[in-house]
């Protein structure tokens, strides 16, 4: 160390160069921190809906799925704040509506009220351009319904479930049933009865249920496992007999019809159902907020007492349950086609 003439110690250059540099660099870094850029809120999704949402329906107007349609679109449109937008887009069973949903942009404005030949039918019996177990996502089931195996009050004798097995097979190939149209839900569900039960019987297809349950009134046809909803109105006038319900449980409006399981087919079950899907890939916000607005819904009065115009249950699930239900139609009903001969070539 050098001293000053006073005695001092003496600054050396060394040590100037050092104050100052550590002094620019701590202007340095502090101008470094001052030019950094604040951290940015992470970005949050766009708002949903922005605009109407279209809930489409694979059958024209007047029928259940269309009336539980306009029932769902009623409900959500003042909840959301936008209009939901019933558009029926007919042709090839379903197939159409459902591929323009499983091409539709996935943000939440393009929904299907679906029914299970849709999902669970139409691709055993033809190829369809989606896939139901891929394409979707499973919202909610708002309604189902069980099937009624309705006979002719004079055509056919039997009174029960086990009266009409044994006149049948004693007339094996003789006798007829209806149904809605080849590889509608009614005809599968008595083509799954007749293998069960052991039975022969001709099939004769119909263009809809309405003429079909016309020729069971009017005794042309002696049976037909049709909608619960098309019986009802037909009971009380006696010209038909219901012998069973198809459902997991007798039917509340029929307290004392037995299941068909009951009558002795073990196992058996057929129920359709109404429901609402998105397409795969739609933010789980959106179906998230779907679901917290559709499980209320069948806990309303006023909800409940429309969708039983139409003699269907009110479900309004959860997507898990859907999706479950699903994957175990698929299973089902790809026998029943199996069963009435209708299985796709591969």
């Amino acid at each position: 160390m050098t001293l000053d003439p006073a005695g001092r110690p003496r600054r050396t250059a060394l040590g100037f160069t050092l104050a100052a540099a550590i002094l620019a660099g701590a202007i340095g870094l502090g101008a470094a921190a001052q030019a950094q850029p604040a951290a940015q809120p992470a970005a949050q999704p766009p708002a949903w809906p922005e605009r109407p949402i279209r809930l489409l329906v694979p059958f024209a107007p007047g029928g259940n799925t269309d009336g539980i349609a306009r029932i769902t679109a009623d409900w959500l449109s003042p909840r959301l704040g936008q209009q939901v937008v019933v558009e029926n887009r007919t042709g090839a069973g379903g197939a159409i509506a459902t591929e323009a949903l499983a091409r539709a942009r996935p943000d939440g404005h393009t929904l299907m009220m679906v029914t299970l030949s849709q999902v669970a039918i139409l691709p055993e019996m033809q190829r369809v351009p989606y896939d139901p177990a891929k394409d979707f996502a499973w919202v909610s089931i708002m309604a189902s319904n069980m099937f009624a195996l309705a006979v002719n009050a004079e055509k056919m004798p039997a009174r029960s479930v086990r009266e009409f097995i044994e006149h049948v097979k004693a007339r094996q190939g003789q006798l007829s049933y209806a149904s809605g149209g080849a590889g509608s839900v009614s005809h599968l569900s008595m083509a799954f009865f007749v293998a069960r039960a052991g039975l022969r019987m001709e099939h004769v297809p119909y263009r809809g249920g309405a003429p079909a349950m016309t020729d069971l009134i009017a005794g042309v046809i002696p049976a037909y496992f049709g909608n619960l909803s098309e019986s009802l109105p037909q009971i009380a006038g006696g010209r038909i007999r219901v012998l069973a319900v198809s459902g997991p449980a007798r039917a509340r409006q029929l307290p004392d019809v037995p299941t068909v399981a009951e009558a002795g087919l073990e196992g058996f079950r057929t129920v359709t159902w109404n429901g609402v899907i998105a397409p795969a890939g739609t933010p789980a916000p959106v179906i998230e907020r779907l679901v917290g607005l559709l499980r209320p819904a069948c806990t309303d009065a006023a909800f409940a007492a429309r969708l039983d115009e139409f003699g269907t249950d009110p479900v309004c699930g959860t997507p898990a349950e859907f999706a479950r239900t699903a994957a175990e139609d698929m299973k089902l009903w790809a026998d029943a086609v199996r069963l009435a001969g209708l299985r796709r070539a591969e």
